[in-house]
């Protein structure tokens, strides 16, 4: 009788072993998906401030935003308001940063330090406004507004996720040569990003 218990015993010890080494396994084989750059076309920046949601890739108008755009001006859900007094300007309700890095966007697969990110703040956005200084340069003579080439923003987004993006156009669907004097046809941003939805420290 004890030997027959013994050998049950062994067998239930083989067995539960198996189950464990085949749930390390499946562990193991498990992946993460892999991130995808996605296109956001004629995102409006024509009437205050457009929120918008890297988690949910499109407009929103709750507090689960992560950056917003009025104009060439582009502000994170983090920090504090730049204009108190303004009742357009949205209050950060996230913790949203964003680190700009000179790259291209492809190349861009880790995140930066933790220290060069920044949040908005009643003297400063933490995307630079003005030619040159920020994701944009301004052509005097033709009045046209070009993305900076090879500048990449990898945001921290509202709820401590991150995303990557880059600015493409600044008119609406994004032609090859726009008219900057159709005014009609401005404020209307074209971008790709990035978003990673997993937590690791990779794009």
């Amino acid at each position: 009788m004890k030997t027959k218990f013994l050998k049950l015993s062994l067998l239930a010890l083989v067995l539960f072993t198996a189950s464990c080494s085949n749930d390390d396994d499946n562990a193991d084989n498990e992946t993460i998906p892999e991130v995808q750059t996605v296109k956001a076309t004629n995102i409006s920046a024509r009437d205050g401030f457009t929120k918008f949601s890297f988690s949910e890739n499109k407009v929103v108008t709750t507090d689960k935003w992560d950056i917003a755009f009025s104009g060439t001006t582009i502000i994170v859900n983090g920090g504090a308001k730049f204009n108190p007094e303004s009742a357009e300007e949205p209050a950060r309700t996230g913790q949203a940063a964003v680190s700009i890095v000179s790259n291209t966007f492809a190349a861009v697969t880790a995140f930066p330090e933790a220290t060069t990110f920044k949040q908005d703040a009643a003297s400063v956005y933490a995307i630079p406004t003005g030619s040159g200084n920020g994701w944009y340069s301004y052509n005097m003579t033709s009045h046209l507004i070009s993305p900076v080439a090879g500048k990449v923003f990898v945001v921290k987004t509202h709820d401590g996720k991150y995303a990557k993006f880059e600015i493409l156009s600044y008119y609406k669907d994004a032609p090859l040569t726009p008219d900057p004097l159709n005014l009609e046809a401005t404020k209307y941003y074209t971008f790709n990003f990035a978003y990673q939805a997993n937590s690791t420290t990779t794009f």
